[in-house]
């Protein structure tokens, strides 16, 4: 079988390697559609992971359809359509530094165990939709790290994957109002597709002006104007958002930092004691891999909107080259077989 690796610094190559066979804990799948991230243009950029710098398989992000299934596994069948948790124990990692990765034709689930390791996901969700389900359970673990209730007024900065997913999660979470920030007008033109009931340019709108005309007004506990948003959710990893969220957060808003920042940013802390706001940070999916792929099966309509460019997985490294060229592609997914 084939399988894209990383041969070295800004380098990957698709090496053919032999295809595993399932044991009686195992099942085998067949490799549909996989997920470019962030990180595996990281992964390229610094040769692969030790110890495997210079053969790092790529990809985490995996759905496909189950082609063996080892005696000893209960509720997966040959045919089912699934979805992989690439840091599943028993299995090892799966992308980032493991042994295997999803951009592959074939991918061996070890120790498999339906709803830990892998999922069962609807015929009719397109593959290339189901391999999203890793970074919509970012996404949605976000959403939960943030408290919401319904009724509640969301802003999200940032209309990239990670972004759009929370809007769709902000939704169904029962939230009253979503609105996105983001500088470019095809994104939010996208968050307006998936749910969004108002959006902001930032780069064009004063973003504390326009909360207030859509939120209504709030305040910090010694009565500051301020915006009436109860949620603002960072996704988008700048300084200026952190600032901005924190200028503007009434009293008890809650912010949350799912974007990675890559240069410490400065807070004035003083200057926004008497609001105190809730600052929580979110990073993974420690509970909701598999809790998004309901959300994703009844609703792929509106997560398909986040997939903004289609690969053959012969064209994998120049899937991976537009992945990692900035401003080419939001989300890059391969499409295998």
């Amino acid at each position: 079988m084939k399988t894209v690796i990383v041969t070295g610094p800004g380098a990957t190559g698709i090496r053919e390697v032999p295809t595993p066979s399932a044991g009686p804990k195992d099942v085998l799948v067949r490799m549909r559609a996989s997920g470019i991230c962030g990180s595996d243009s990281y992964y390229i950029s610094i040769g692969g992971i030790p110890p495997r710098q210079g053969e790092t398989p790529l990809g985490h992000e995996g759905a496909g359809e189950v082609v063996e299934v080892g005696a000893e596994v209960e509720g997966v069948s040959v045919g089912d359509h699934v979805v992989i948790n690439p840091i599943a124990p028993g299995s090892g990692m799966i992308g980032s530094g493991g042994p295997q990765g999803t951009l592959s034709e074939y991918l061996l689930v070890e120790n498999a165990e339906l709803g830990v390791s892998l999922a069962i996901i609807p015929d009719d969700v397109p593959f290339d939709v189901a391999a999203l389900n890793e970074p919509m359970a970012v996404a949605r673990h976000a959403v939960n790290r943030t408290g919401v209730r319904p009724g509640d007024k969301v802003v999200v900065f940032g209309a990239g994957p990670i972004g759009l997913g929370a809007t769709i999660g902000f939704r169904l979470s029962g939230a009253a109002s979503v609105v996105v920030v983001d500088l470019l007008p095809s994104r939010l033109e996208k968050a307006l597709a998936v749910g969004a009931d108002a959006v902001i340019n930032s780069s064009e709108e004063d973003v504390a002006a326009r909360l207030v005309e859509l939120h209504g007004a709030g305040v910090t506990a010694f009565g500051k104007p301020r915006a009436g948003t109860d949620i603002y959710l960072d996704a988008a990893g700048a300084p200026a958002v952190v600032q901005t969220a924190l200028a503007n957060a009434k009293h008890h808003a809650t912010i949350c930092v799912v974007a990675v920042h890559k240069k410490p940013v400065e807070v004035d802390f003083g200057a926004i004691l008497d609001a105190e706001v809730n600052i929580v940070t979110s990073m993974g999916y420690p509970t909701e891999i598999f809790e998004v792929t309901q959300e994703i099966a009844e609703h792929w309509e509106k997560f398909a909107v986040i997939i903004s460019d289609r690969f053959d997985f012969a064209d994998a490294q120049k899937a991976l080259e537009t992945a990692a060229t900035p401003g080419a592609a939001d989300k890059v997914v391969v499409t295998i077989g």
